[in-house]
């Protein structure tokens, strides 16, 4: 007898063993007793091994029967917490979910959500990794992480599905000392003329941009090159000169007039921030609820 043509009756050996009786074992099993009889008489016959000795009260493993509990009872009790946890993880109770984010996508779509989320489902764990977007996806093709938010553009394969949630516009923002482009239509050859400050060249807005300019027979040589946009910003402000960001990173001083966009005499097509998940990889419980969460159809307003 293999352990594969006996896990029921390991199931009844430890339920019988545990309550002493064949009597409660069957109620607890839902079976009859003479059921749990049979099944014990089957394993005995099996293991060539007496396994209980009938009592006054009921029935008690002898000494060959409590060997073979002490291992069973480890086993069978693992199985239990084993669907005990999954009963946990569908019920929310428990989980985890990996999400690949830039601090862009992290702070100006995906952030919102995480705190309604966390809200609903304190005890659920969110690890949240930052990284360039070609690496992002090749962890999401890996399946080391359960879906990414990004911005566009990037290549997909095809085993990736592309939801788009949200848009986003590239924008040039500027203090007082360039006020005299304030209410001007410009065209893209007069930036030459303007110190400008980007984002490093590793970036992918960096490279959205400069591929946009190239198109407008704008070579871009920026006087600043800084690794975050909330710094562009910064400089922009101080008059360091003109910034190239996302509109929502300058959004408040825009509101506030300590900024202004230039105006240009043809729009900078905007871009995406887009959840991505791979479609060979089933999600985790926790982050197909989180998505529903997101709801695509109807993303918060940004």
């Amino acid at each position: 007898m293999t352990i594969n043509h006996s896990l029921e009756a390991y199931r009844v050996f430890y339920t019988v063993a545990s309550c002493g009786s064949i009597t409660l074992a069957a109620g607890e099993l839902s079976i009859s007793q003479p059921a749990v009889s049979q099944s014990i008489k089957q394993l005995e016959e099996g293991l060539k091994t007496k396994l209980f000795t009938r009592t006054s009260k009921g029935v008690r493993l002898t000494g060959e029967g409590e060997l073979l509990y002490s291992y069973v009872a480890k086993g069978y009790e693992q199985i239990m917490l084993g669907e005990q946890k999954l009963i946990q993880l569908h019920n929310m109770e428990l989980g985890e979910i990996t999400i690949g984010a830039s601090d862009m996508t992290l702070q100006f779509f995906l952030l919102p959500y995480l705190e309604k989320f966390h809200e609903q489902y304190s005890n659920i764990r969110i690890r949240v990794t930052n990284g360039p977007t070609p690496e992002t996806l090749e962890k999401l093709e890996d399946g080391r992480m359960d879906f990414c938010v990004v911005s566009t553009p990037f290549e997909a394969k095809d085993t990736l599905e592309v939801i788009p949630v949200r848009e986003i516009e590239d924008i040039f923002v500027a203090g007082r000392r360039f006020i005299p482009y304030k209410n001007k239509t410009l065209d893209f050859t007069e930036l030459r003329k303007l110190p400008l400050i980007f984002l490093e060249g590793n970036t992918s807005s960096r490279r959205y941009m400069e591929d946009f300019l190239e198109q407008n027979q704008v070579e871009v040589n920026p006087e600043f090159e800084l690794a975050t946009s909330d710094m562009i910003v910064q400089f922009a402000l101080r008059n360091l000169g003109v910034g190239c960001v996302v509109k929502d990173f300058a959004k408040e001083y825009i509101d506030n007039g300590m900024l202004y966009e230039l105006r240009f005499n043809k729009l900078i097509p905007k871009r995406q921030f887009c959840i991505v998940k791979n479609k060979k990889n089933p999600l985790p419980v926790a982050a197909g609820k989180l998505l529903e969460l997101i709801s695509y159809c109807s993303p918060l307003p940004g």
